[in-house]
């Protein structure tokens, strides 16, 4: 059984505020909390129903709750079963821009287009990304969702792009309307890939530090792509 406190005190985490504050997340479903309890994630409390909680080696470190009570504290239309508190992992030190992809995100807001690059750069094994300060945060329960658990493997630093980018000198590649043919670009191992928000693209004062513009050509009528497929798309062409 959960407690009213409990309950409040999990709803709160569903604000950035709270959240980082308490420096932990909110995590849902079996995929997802499995693969927290696998890494070397701090698993601060697990609220599970009793059939998931059955399967475990370590039932005694789980609250039983019934399904109306899952779902007083689920953000998930329809619960799934567990959800668990995690603590955010400290990111100590910078990126490391040597001899590395990095994701550069200027303005992503959509907390689902987030979650879905982060699983998208894990897939092609990129490991840092470096976020504006207004895109999405990381820790939101929707992006941690559809992270499907990359979250846990790619280090993400929210920055002042413009300041930052006129601090570096490797190779900064845009995705644009009007660049250069993705298709038929030369495969990178280094260099910082900007994406732009998803509806007004790279920002006014980060597009002088594009060096080299990458475009996706289209076939039919869609003014643009978004901006998860389109990273996606760019991704599996240079890495």
């Amino acid at each position: 059984m959960i407690s009213k406190n409990d309950v409040k005190y999990i709803q709160t985490l569903f604000h950035k505020k709270t959240r980082d504050e308490e420096r932990v997340f909110i995590a849902e479903g079996p995929k997802l909390v499995n693969e927290l309890l696998t890494a070397r994630i701090t698993i601060k409390k697990i609220y599970a129903l009793r059939e998931w909680a059955e399967q475990q080696t370590k039932p005694d470190s789980i609250t039983i709750v019934a399904e109306h009570e899952l779902q007083k504290i689920s953000a998930l239309q329809t619960p799934n079963q567990v959800l668990a508190i995690a603590a955010q992992p400290d990111v100590m030190h910078e990126p490391n821009l040597t001899g590395n992809i990095t994701l550069v995100l200027d303005g992503i807001q959509d907390p689902g287009n987030l979650g879905t690059i982060i699983r998208t750069a894990d897939w092609f094994g990129i490991k840092q990304i470096v976020a504006s300060n207004d895109t999405a945060d990381k820790y939101n329960p929707k992006v941690v969702q559809a992270s499907m658990g990359s979250l846990i493997r790619v280090s993400m630093w929210h920055k002042d792009i413009g300041e930052w980018l006129a601090q570096t000198t490797i190779k900064i590649y845009g995705a644009m309307l009007n660049g250069d043919n993705v298709f038929t670009a030369n495969k990178i191992s280094e260099g910082l890939l900007v994406i732009g928000n998803e509806s007004k693209g790279i920002r006014a004062d980060v597009l002088p530090f594009i060096r080299h513009s990458l475009s996706i050509p289209g076939r039919g009528g869609a003014e643009s792509l978004n901006a998860s497929v389109a990273t996606g798309i760019i991704l599996s062409h240079i890495v």
